[in-house]
């Protein structure tokens, strides 16, 4: 039986979920970078995380590195772009894919307040070219030395804060988001999780 101060957190933290702003992780095969991922999007108020990967078993989530965040995040798997990213944009988000091109903006330029995907390849080879063929959106975090990119949970960090950022300031966590219904069901897994 969970005690008062566990549903009261449950039912804090779900109001605080954000169920228009969802992270795509493209092309990664390491387990440490998914698990790393997984504990910044919960942090960050993310409710789903969306994997691509002909692979799924290999993304198997190590929790000393997630710290159980994979409990209190909904993770779903693709086979490709196209089974992951057309059903998102069909129910309205936009997608911004981070790239290093140089059409890419600048990450603070993009309005993180609109129903939006944010989706990160792996460290050695970006997202694959049918991801990249279905942006609404090019962002890229500028550097400013030798190396052209970080480590992949750094930089959905990086974007994800200045998107709470923004939707800080528009109020968007000081009001329950989540439909009542998805609450609802969300709140009684939540409270069954040990």
């Amino acid at each position: 039986m969970p005690t008062p101060e566990r549903i009261k957190k449950v039912r804090k933290v779900l109001s605080l979920r954000q169920p228009d702003l969802r992270v795509v992780v493209d092309g990664i095969s390491i387990a440490h970078n998914a698990s790393a991922v997984v504990r910044t999007c919960d942090a960050a108020g993310v409710l789903y995380v969306h994997f691509i990967t002909p692979k799924p078993d290999i993304l198997s989530v190590n929790t000393a590195i997630s710290t159980r965040a994979e409990k209190w995040v909904d993770l779903k798997f693709h086979a490709d772009s196209a089974a992951c990213l057309l059903p998102l944009k069909k129910k309205g988000l936009k997608i911004a894919v981070a790239h290093l091109g140089l059409d890419s903006v600048d990450y603070t330029r993009l309005d993180y307040t609109q129903p939006l995907v944010l989706v990160f390849g792996s460290e050695s080879e970006g997202v694959t070219e049918q991801t990249l063929a279905l942006a609404d959106y090019r962002i890229r975090i500028p550097m400013l030395g030798m190396v052209q990119s970080l480590n992949l949970s750094v930089s959905v960090g990086i974007v994800l804060y200045e998107a709470m950022k923004q939707r800080l300031a528009k109020g968007f966590y000081q009001r329950r988001r989540l439909p009542p219904a998805e609450f609802r069901r969300l709140r009684g897994l939540w409270l069954k999780t040990k």
